[in-house]
């Protein structure tokens, strides 16, 4: 992986260890998991293949069969096929905190855990996960498969991190560690050359922010710096321009869930200051002749997720309760920034959300290991 020096003006210890290895320690005794272990009759791929339906999508109840299926923007249809998303999660989160269980004791039990989850997963022939997105967030009757699905391995940005933390134990074998790295280029691959993925990399919302952040921290896990400058060249001319001149996100402001999609974009955008930002290309400092950049976009939400009560907008359709909830940003952005409220924010808040949603729209488990 590309390192470049990064210097915070605050850097926090490991925030809560005992809860941290808490969840290490369940991380050990959980099962193994495979995408292969579920398979919906309603994908069009094979086993191997990961699938998942649209979240806003319900059965038409004015047709016999419910197809095609009609959108209710912002309500979460329960009886969607999610196995294949709440599993690569698990996964995420086995190896996330077992990780850190590694880091903080050095004991070799989490990082052979660890490992054997990442082999099982994305290497083993009978286990693994294709390199690519073809059938995420079908909606049936409509298509098999969409570009907007490739925001579910967002989750897997925290996955190349553990790799990296895991490189010094004597588990990580070279073989493993390269069987990962050529996973990670293949899929990256297909993102930028695929229909779908080209759909995704030119929405004009939290998609094509998230297409990004993965495209950079998996460019960067496999070195390939010329797809890390294509993804700093984008944030500077394409993505910044979703924000507006007050540092809001109006196409987020413009959903049923605006709080939400609102705090999610700008988690996503710090995190790409964060992967992306160099001694020679501060994404951080940056500005458009217009003055849009990160600044602006924390400015405008930091007052609404410190005080609630604040926000002009409409709530929430669903989970408004949930939020805001602890996010990767408020550490990021509040150490490269020095933003001591949203450091002190991040700390107040609860370890992990009891709320599912806010779970699932949270890149970063444990943002520590990013640092």
């Amino acid at each position: 992986m590309i390192q470049y020096e990064k210097k915070y003006r605050i850097m926090p210890d490991w925030d809560n260890r005992e809860w941290i290895m808490e969840k290490a320690q369940t991380a050990m005794k959980a099962p193994v998991l495979h995408i292969t272990d579920v398979l919906s009759p309603r994908s069009e791929g094979g086993p191997h293949d990961y699938y998942s339906n649209g979240d806003y999508w319900w059965p038409d109840p004015d047709t016999p069969d419910g197809l095609p299926y009609i959108q209710r923007d912002g309500q979460s249809n329960p009886s969607n096929f999610n196995s294949h998303r709440i599993i690569m999660r698990q996964m995420r989160t086995n190896v996330v905190f077992l990780t850190s269980g590694y880091l903080l004791t050095g004991k070799s039990a989490f990082a052979e855990k660890a490992v054997q989850h990442l082999k099982e997963f994305f290497l083993d022939e009978e286990t693994y996960m294709a390199p690519h997105l073809s059938y995420a967030q079908a909606i049936l009757g409509i298509c098999p498969g969409r570009g907007i699905g490739i925001i579910d391995t967002l989750h897997l940005v925290d996955v190349v991190f553990a790799i990296e933390k895991l490189k010094d134990s004597s588990f990580m074998k070279l073989e493993i560690y390269k069987g990962l790295k050529k996973w990670f280029a293949t899929y990256l691959g297909w993102m930028l050359t695929d229909e779908n993925g080209i759909q995704e990399m030119n929405k004009d919302n939290n998609h094509g922010v998230c297409f990004f952040v993965q495209a950079a921290a998996f460019a960067l896990f496999t070195d390939n710096e010329r797809i890390a400058d294509f993804c700093r060249q984008h944030y500077k001319n394409q993505l910044l321009k979703q924000e507006a001149e007050d540092g809001s996100f109006p196409r987020e402001l413009g959903r049923t869930k605006p709080y939400n999609y609102s705090i999610f974009v700008v988690d996503n955008m710090v995190s790409l200051c964060h992967l992306l930002s160099t001694p020679h290309v501060n994404l951080w400092e940056y500005e458009t002749e217009n003055g849009r950049g990160i600044k602006k976009a924390l400015d405008f939400i930091t007052p609404y997720i410190l005080d609630k009560n604040r926000w002009p907008y409409p709530p929430d359709v669903m989970h408004f309760d949930a939020f805001p909830a602890r996010s990767g940003f408020m550490l990021l952005a509040g150490c490269s920034l020095g933003r001591k409220e949203l450091l002190e924010l991040y700390h107040r808040l609860p370890e992990e959300s009891t709320d599912e949603e806010a779970r699932r729209n949270i890149a970063s488990r444990q943002p520590m290991l990013w640092m």
